[in-house]
């Protein structure tokens, strides 16, 4: 338990050093294929979602040994949906979006929420978990 509490420690701690930062791609600008095909292409995160939510947000791990931030905060999971795109598989509910995607990062809702507005970014953030924000772009 002692080490599981350390990783995520150390993994909440701001990006330093080699990492991709994703803070261009979480300015709302493009489409959820792009963003997570883009990901994909580049061998960022994994091809295949972990989870469907029922909601149709798909949810993608980072590939093993790949850091990625997004507005000086680790990236714990990226998400995405984009209607009639086989890249995304669909829930059992309504879609949330026509086209979704982003980024849960380890920090507090009010930290993250500070940095994202100070770039400009007009994406939403919200409270995603104990010490997990959403930073999220939708459009209808």
């Amino acid at each position: 338990m002692k080490r599981f509490t350390s990783a995520l420690l150390l993994a909440a701690l701001p990006v330093v050093g080699h990492a991709a930062a994703l803070d261009h791609s979480l300015t709302c600008k493009m489409s959820a294929h792009d963003f997570i095909g883009g990901l994909i292409g580049r061998q960022l995160i994994e091809p295949q979602p972990m989870r469907v939510e029922e909601n149709s947000i798909n949810a993608f791990w980072p590939e093993h040994g790949e850091h990625l931030s997004a507005y000086g905060f680790s990236v714990f999971a990226l998400v995405g949906f984009q209607q009639d795109d086989p890249l995304f598989r669909t829930g059992s509910g309504k879609p949330v979006a026509r086209s979704a995607y982003g980024a849960v990062v380890f920090g507090s809702q009010q930290k993250v929420e500070d940095a994202v507005r100070a770039a400009g970014s007009p994406a939403i953030v919200h409270h995603a978990g104990p010490m997990l924000t959403a930073i999220f772009c939708k459009q209808d």
